[in-house]
């Protein structure tokens, strides 16, 4: 049973930063992909990040230079770095690896 647990969201300043978590579990992750996908508030569901098993990445443009995407295969943790963290990056976010989703971690960035 494939599980993804995401930690590390929480209330943060603009201009703050945040490093989220996901802990995978149910199987060996180091040859597929892993990526990162956030919802705002009367949104859809769109695409931040992902990481490739040979460690390439591909950013939305929203996150390219503020956010940094890593893997550590050792642990199947995957990580998302968030810095210069402004309002409209407010929103549940949630890891994906294959077709399974995470639980979400809300990140509210608000003075």
């Amino acid at each position: 049973q494939v599980q993804l647990v995401e930690s590390g969201g929480g209330l943060v300043q603009p201009g703050g930063s945040l490093r989220l978590s996901c802990a995978a579990s149910g199987r060996t992750f180091s040859d597929v992909n892993m990526g990162w996908y956030r919802q705002a508030p009367g949104k859809g569901r769109e695409f931040v990040a992902i990481i490739g098993y040979l460690g390439t990445t591909l950013y939305s443009d929203s996150a390219k230079g503020r956010f940094t995407i890593s893997r550590d295969n050792a642990t199947n943790t995957l990580y998302l770095q968030m810095n210069s963290l402004k309002p409209e990056d407010t929103a549940i976010y949630y890891c994906k690896v294959l077709h399974y989703w995470g639980q979400g971690t809300q990140v509210t960035v608000s003075s």
